[in-house]
């Protein structure tokens, strides 16, 4: 007797669906792959995004339930219009959001998708014939957090959400973890119908959306990086939970392969930060006393003349860019400088913090924008060895990652934390709009340095200036 598809069950439609999911992982593990270098980062975008593409459509055409009914006409046209309205805002948002506000989009993608996630486990808790109570549980608690703690992660890096840093916050964090997990553990063993738990199965939800909040509320400054890396491996695990719910072999892999890179580059980012994976969880960040004074000094300026000189007659420049660079725009004209003075054979790299910007990879992105080459773009670790050979490091709009406290000062939030050693440069030149503190709101003693000249203004402005003073030597 011959074992055929029909008699287990399996029509020809199952295995195509089934086959279109292996494609789609194939083309995700591409995307992800080529993501991992900006000459082709944009054609990896592509490759997910056709991945996800057939994942949709073989799911709407071939998707059979139990009794082997497809997705219901009216269904279907609700999922498309919804699909399709969804698809013109991503492309409107797109073309449209400044690049000094891709973090706080970041955050707002990773809320939906944590919603998503998070609304799916609550919809299937009431459902018969869920079977999978604790990835349910896992994806309810994991998408909250996702949602709520991202939510506050947009609202602090577009400036409409302060920091708490009460120092009973990461105690208060630690205790309603252990309440949650509590909660999860009772659900289990309980193993009760959802109307006996639906209460506890509610107060797991609230508790998981609070301690998204206070999770979040007291990182501050320099550790958003983390943070935002962290949640988007949360809301990778949410969305594998979901495709655990509904046995989707293409929900679980893309989430797998989103929490995945999100831990791994969470952990990458702590490292970066000297801190501990745990003190993340418990929202333990932004420690330390007030930092000791060690800013009695002169600040030196310097003026658009001399700072031309220098940079045109050195032979190695390094340009060490942040935050304030993306806030006026000036990646063009820094590129158009760096290309100027490479002209003149001088030799011009910029170096790239792990943790500058507002999110990993930043910089990256905003210097890839202005086509710098990526063989310019130099990681910290590798930049290091040689500063005290730099003629000129630049420092453009950052403040914390070229921190001496860091090194030197044990009463500083930042210390410990790996920096890029302007310091060690024969001249320092800082382009800020003035003394003001950083993103950690630490007070940085670069400044006050010997072997560092302040040049104030709006980095665009001065970038400019810089260029056409350069092109008349």
């Amino acid at each position: 007797m011959y074992t055929t598809l029909e008699t287990l069950g399996v029509t020809t439609g199952d295995v195509i669906l089934e086959f279109s999911y292996l494609v789609a992982a194939i083309f995700f593990v591409i995307g992800l792959k080529q993501l991992s270098h900006p000459e082709t980062a944009r054609l990896g975008n592509r490759w997910a995004a056709a991945g996800m593409l057939l994942a949709m459509i073989t799911t709407l055409v071939l998707h059979r339930d139990a009794a082997g009914a497809g997705i219901q006409s009216t269904n279907i046209i609700i999922i498309v219009i919804t699909i399709s309205a969804a698809s013109v805002l991503g492309a409107y948002i797109a073309r449209t959001v400044r690049m000094t506000a891709i973090p706080q989009l970041v955050s707002l993608f990773n809320a939906t998708g944590g919603a998503a996630s998070a609304l799916v486990s609550l919809i299937e808790f009431s459902n018969p014939g869920n079977e999978s109570t604790l990835v349910t549980l896992l994806g309810l608690f994991f998408g909250s957090i996702a949602f709520s703690g991202s939510m506050i992660a947009y609202g602090k890096l577009d400036g409409k959400v302060g920091d708490i840093f009460a120092g009973f916050m990461k105690y208060l964090n630690i205790f309603m973890l252990a309440i949650i997990i509590t909660l999860i553990i009772y659900v289990l063993a309980a193993g009760a119908p959802f109307e006996v738990n639906r209460m506890i199965v509610y107060a797991l939800l609230v508790l998981s959306l609070i301690y998204g909040v206070t999770f979040v509320m007291p990182i501050g400054g320099a550790d958003m990086p983390v943070v935002i890396s962290l949640l988007n491996s949360f809301t990778g695990i949410a969305a594998a939970m979901a495709g655990f719910i509904y046995n989707n072999q293409a929900m679980i892999l893309g989430g797998i392969f989103v929490g995945s890179a999100g831990t791994i580059l969470t952990i990458l980012m702590c490292r970066a930060m000297n801190r501990s994976l745990f003190n993340v969880i418990v929202g333990a960040f932004g420690g330390g006393g007030p930092a000791a004074d060690k800013t009695a000094g002169t600040v030196r300026e310097i003026q658009l003349s001399d700072a031309a000189v220098l940079l045109s007659y050195s032979r190695k420049v390094v340009i060490i860019p942040g935050y304030g660079l993306a806030v006026a725009q000036a990646q063009h004209v820094c590129n158009e400088m760096a290309e100027l003075l490479e002209e003149k054979d001088v030799e011009v790299k910029f170096a790239i913090h792990p943790v500058a910007g507002r999110m990993p990879g930043h910089m990256n992105v905003l210097l890839a924008e202005a086509e710098v080459p990526y063989d310019n773009l130099i990681e910290m670790d590798d930049i290091n060895p040689g500063m005290a050979g730099v003629d000129v490091a630049v420092v453009i709009g950052a403040n914390d990652v070229v921190n001496p406290a860091a090194l030197d000062d044990p009463s500083s939030p930042i210390y410990g934390m790996p920096i890029i050693k302007a310091l060690e440069a024969k001249n320092v030149i800082v382009m800020k709009r003035g003394m003001g503190k950083g993103y950690a709101a630490i007070e940085n003693h670069l400044f006050y340095m010997d072997n560092t000249r302040m040049l104030f203004g709006n980095a665009k402005d001065s970038l400019q200036k810089l260029v056409t003073e350069i092109k008349t030597l």
